[in-house]
């Protein structure tokens, strides 16, 4: 069963939200589209903004990238991968820590259970200001 987790952390790494229940064929947008975390942005509840990638629409409280961007738009871009670039950390960093969910083969259930404590166990390490694990660069 590969189960599919829509994250959010902030700079640190640390994880606010994890939505651990669907399968990993469901689309990212649709798993967003879906969650908590958007109903409350979307009705103002939340202040502040996320970032997605390309496979999001933007919105007032999800800013995306340009699509063939002009010069100054670039720089937004690079920006925003730059910044971005944190959740994809913290993904290696997951599964660099926690290998079991590299290939989980529980029920969706138990899946789910297993990628909640594991951001959980992550979060406390981070802060304690455990020495992550390097990560190698095969690692999706």
């Amino acid at each position: 069963m590969e189960a599919y987790e829509e994250n959010v952390c902030n700079a640190d790494c640390l994880i606010s939200n994890v939505v651990a229940k669907w399968p990993g064929s469901v689309h990212d947008s649709q798993v967003f589209w879906t969650s908590g975390i958007y109903q409350h942005l979307s009705q103002g509840e939340f202040s502040g903004v996320l970032l997605g990638d390309r496979g999001y629409a933007c919105q007032p409280f999800l800013l995306t990238l340009f699509t063939d961007p002009q010069e100054a738009q670039q720089a937004y871009n690079h920006a925003h991968a730059r910044t971005r670039a944190r959740i994809e950390m913290t993904f290696g960093l997951l599964k660099a820590c926690f290998h079991c969910l590299q290939d989980l083969r529980v029920s969706p259930l138990r899946a789910c259970g297993i990628t909640v404590a594991c951001a959980v166990l992550h979060n406390v390490a981070c802060l304690r200001k455990e020495r992550a694990p390097r990560v190698p660069s095969h690692i999706d």
